[in-house]
C-alpha cells in the first residue's frame, strides 16, 4: 500500500472502459465533481484547493477531481475511506471488460428468418503429420491469391494432377456420406463438425474450410434460410429442417469439394420440392459439360430449371475452379445472362454449386461475417460437385454417388 502523495503533473487520459467506470463511480461514490478546476481537496471536511494526487489513483487512471488532496495530513486522515475507491474502480473496470468480452456481435441485429446462432465451440487443431495448406496457420491463402494475380488462365491439369484431385474428391465423398448419415433431429451442428473432422483425420486429410480466411470449423453447415457458409454451433437440428453440408478436403496438395442438402425428419412439400429442384438444376448444367462449351452457358440451364419451378438463383456466390487451390479460376455464375469467361477444354476441373431460393435471390450476411442468409428469410438449398472435362465430355472425379 502506497502512503505518500505525488504532485499533479497533468492527468493521464483514461482508456474507454475507464471513462465509463469513472461516470459510475462519480455517481455511486457521491463525490462532488463540480469543483472549479477539478482540483479541490477531496476530503469532505476540508474544502481547500489541492495540488497533490493519490499515486494509486494516478496509476489506475482515476481523475484528479476524485483523487486530489491539499496535504499529507488530509490524505492520511481520509485514507481509510479513500482507499475503497481503488477497489471500486478496479472492480468496475474488470466488470466492464468482462461485458465487452462477452458482447455478442448479433446485439441489435435484425434477423431475416427464424434461424438464430448458437454457441460456437473452440476450434480443433489438425496434427502436424497431416499435410496442411498454406493458410492453416495464418488464415490467408497466399498461394491462391498469388495465382489469381499472376494469371487469369484456367488451369489444365496433367494426368498425375488429375489422379491427385480424384483421390481428394473420393475421400471428400466418404466424409460427406459419414456426416450425412449422422444427421437427425436433436443432433447439433457442432457434433457434425466433430464427425467431419474425425473422418478427415482418419483419412489423413486436412479439412479445407478450417482457418480458410479464418473460418473456425471443418465443415460449412447451412440450415433452412442459410444459403451458405454457416458456422457449425450448438443449435440442435429440428424435425423439418433442410441442412446443407459443404465438405472440402485437402490431400497431398489437392482439394476435393462437394456438398449436398439433406432432409431432416419430416420436411414439408415445399422444402422437398426445393431440394429436388436444386439437384435437378445441377444435373441440367452437368449435361452440357464437354470441350467447347462456354462457362457462361451453365447458368442458363440452371436458371431454366429453377425459374421454371418458381424458385430463384442466388447471384452473389458462384462455382469455381478447384484442385491445387480451393478456389481458382474460372468463376462460374449460376444464373442466366452472366458474363463468365472461358471455354471448356479437356483437363479443366471446376465446381458447379447452384444455390436456389424459395423467394428472392438476394442475400445478406450475419455479423459473424460468414453466414449468408436469404434477404426474405425463406429457405435455400444447394448441391455441389467437382467436374472434370474429358475429350468425350463430362467426368465426375468420384464426388457423386453412383
Amino acid at each position: 500500500m502506497e502512503s505518500s502523495l505525488a504532485h499533479v503533473t497533468g492527468p493521464s487520459a483514461p482508456c474507454p472502459s475507464q471513462r465509463i467506470v469513472i461516470l459510475h463511480l462519480e455517481i455511486g461514490a457521491g463525490q462532488d465533481t463540480r469543483m472549479t478546476g477539478g482540483d479541490a481537496c477531496v476530503t469532505p471536511t476540508c474544502g481547500k484547493s489541492g495540488s497533490l494526487v493519490c499515486p494509486t489513483c494516478k496509476k489506475l487512471g482515476i481523475p484528479p477531481a476524485m483523487s486530489t488532496f491539499c496535504s499529507q495530513e488530509c490524505f492520511k486522515g481520509y485514507w481509510s475511506t479513500h482507499k475503497a475507491l481503488h477497489k471500486m474502480f478496479t472492480q468496475a473496470i474488470a466488470e466492464e471488460q468482462a461485458r465487452a468480452e462477452h458482447a455478442s456481435p448479433f446485439d441489435g441485429y435484425e434477423f431475416t428468418g427464424k434461424m438464430r446462432p448458437g454457441k460456437v465451440s473452440e476450434t480443433v487443431k489438425v496434427p502436424e503429420h497431416i499435410n496442411h495448406p498454406d493458410y492453416a496457420e495464418t488464415g490467408i491463402p497466399e498461394s491462391e491469391q498469388r495465382a489469381r494475380r499472376e494469371s487469369t488462365s484456367i488451369p489444365v491439369y496433367t494426368p498425375e494432377q488429375i489422379k491427385g484431385i480424384r483421390e481428394a474428391c473420393r475421400l471428400g465423398r466418404e466424409v460427406l456420406d459419414i456426416a450425412g448419415k449422422a444427421l437427425r433431429p436433436g443432433v447439433t451442428g457442432d457434433e457434425i463438425d466433430k464427425i467431419v473432422h474425425k473422418a478427415c483425420m482418419e483419412r489423413g486429410c486436412y479439412p479445407s474450410p478450417l482457418n480458410y480466411y479464418h473460418f473456425p470449423k471443418s465443415v460449412c453447415i447451412s440450415v433452412n434460410e442459410v444459403i451458405c457458409h454457416g458456422i457449425p454451433d450448438s443449435r440442435p437440428f429440428e424435425d423439418g429442417d433442410i441442412v446443407n453440408l459443404d465438405v472440402t478436403v485437402y490431400k497431398n496438395g489437392y482439394h476435393g469439394d462437394l456438398n449436398e442438402t439433406f432432409l431432416v425428419g419430416n420436411v414439408d412439400e415445399e422444402g422437398v420440392h426445393l431440394v429436388k429442384t436444386t439437384f435437378e438444376s445441377l444435373a441440367a448444367a452437368a449435361k452440357i459439360i464437354r470441350p467447347g462449351t462456354m462457362f457462361r452457358e451453365l447458368g442458363k440451364h440452371i436458371s431454366a430449371v429453377a425459374n421454371g419451378e418458381g424458385f430463384s438463383v442466388v447471384k452473389s456466390y458462384c462455382g469455381h475452379g478447384v484442385g491445387t487451390h480451393m478456389h481458382a479460376v474460372p468463376d462460374i455464375p449460376h444464373y442466366a445472362k452472366n458474363k463468365a469467361v472461358g471455354i471448356m477444354k479437356p483437363g479443366m476441373i471446376f465446381t458447379i454449386e447452384p444455390m436456389i431460393n424459395v423467394g428472392t435471390w438476394r442475400d445478406q450476411t450475419w455479423p459473424d461475417e460468414w453466414t449468408s442468409v436469404t434477404r426474405d428469410g425463406l429457405r435455400s438449398a444447394q448441391f455441389e460437385h467437382t467436374f472434370l472435362v474429358t475429350r468425350v465430355g463430362l467426368r465426375n472425379p468420384d464426388c457423386a454417388r453412383e
